[in-house]
């Protein structure tokens, strides 16, 4: 139940202080809070302050190492290959989204992989904060093996994100933000945590059958979106983010959601555009759209509502469990 919020501030503090009790440097305690209290300010809480308590495990095994530091080369002059160094995703997402404007805005376009990463929380965030800065954005993230390709029964795929931002001139920014499965695994990690049931039709038990029971299902398989086509769409990812950059296939990939084995070892993949690669103007074509979509009937263009999720947050506070709060607070001690 919840029954206490948090200030932006105050949830930014409790998620410095937690790392820097478990084996975490001070900039990438900081880098990490940023993403989960952006997380919470998205209304994806699964994605938030309840991956402490494995984000915490983690880096007190070894499992993620949370003094690393990121290094990027570039490889071409549109092209930057981040080694994050078996630590956090964020501070490897962090260069990327350094690096990328400028050679977007020299190259027309520019991408940059991501390998031996980790769990990389809203996609949507990074995608949006460089369509803030002007450029149309597209990333993918892989993730542990959760679901089967279409027709088999074996966990080979990850329940991968694909996120995708644009500019739009005089407004916020058009921000489309997806996981391949039916719903993100990240919030049958939350009905674990708070011993409730799921939805029918997000996933299968291990045996292939539909389940209401969240630890079932973290043991099963998730739901592709969109049945084969998403399981078609998963096999892309994989071969973006670890094909491509070298990172871990999902099938390889440990356990984002617990301490055991070896790091997970996955990869992230961005792609920057300029819009005015092809001539001036493209902001204003992008806004033209965004209006019309939100001339119809009750429509609503992707991003708006968890943009608006944040200013109300920002404004009352971000809503937190007292019984996560409590168990956050004992992390490391």
């Amino acid at each position: 139940m919840t029954d206490t919020r948090l200030t932006v501030t105050e949830a930014t503090a409790l998620v410095i202080e937690t790392l820097l009790r478990c084996r975490t440097s001070e900039p990438n305690a900081r880098t990490v809070a940023q993403a989960l209290v952006g997380a919470e300010l998205a209304g994806q809480g699964g994605h938030g302050l309840r991956r402490m308590p494995s984000y915490c495990a983690q880096a007190l095994a070894g499992k993620v190492d949370g003094k690393a530091n990121p290094k990027a080369t570039q490889t071409r002059p549109g092209a930057l290959s981040i080694d994050a160094a078996h630590g956090f995703a964020y501070p490897a997402l962090e260069l990327a989204e350094d690096w990328l404007p400028e050679a977007a805005r020299s190259q027309g376009i520019a991408i940059a992989g991501i390998h031996r990463s980790h769990h990389s929380g809203v996609t949507g965030l990074v995608v949006e904060r460089l369509a803030e800065k002007g450029l149309m954005a597209l990333m993918v993230a892989n993730a542990p093996a959760a679901m089967a390709p279409w027709g088999g029964k074996r966990p080979l795929l990850g329940t991968d994100p694909i996120a995708f931002a644009a500019p739009v001139a005089g407004a916020d920014p058009v921000v489309i933000d997806v996981s391949l499965s039916k719903v993100a695994r990240g919030k049958v990690m939350a009905a674990v945590q708070k011993n409730a049931p799921i939805p029918e039709g997000w996933a299968l038990d291990r045996d292939g059958n539909p389940t209401t029971d969240a630890r079932e299902a973290l043991n099963g398989l998730m739901v592709p979106m969109g049945d084969a086509k998403g399981a078609a769409l998963a096999i892309m990812v994989e071969m973006l983010c670890a094909g491509l950059t070298g990172a871990s296939y999902a099938y390889e990939a440990t356990s984002f959601f617990d301490a055991e084995g070896a790091p997970p070892g996955t990869g992230q993949t961005i792609i920057a555009i300029d819009p005015e690669a092809f001539g001036p103007g493209a902001t204003e074509r992008f806004a033209q759209l965004a209006r019309l979509i939100e001339e119809m009937d009750g429509a609503r263009l992707p991003g708006r509502r968890r943009q608006e999720l944040k200013r109300q947050m920002e404004r009352d506070g971000i809503p937190v469990d007292r019984d996560l709060l409590d168990q956050i607070e004992a992390l490391g001690r």
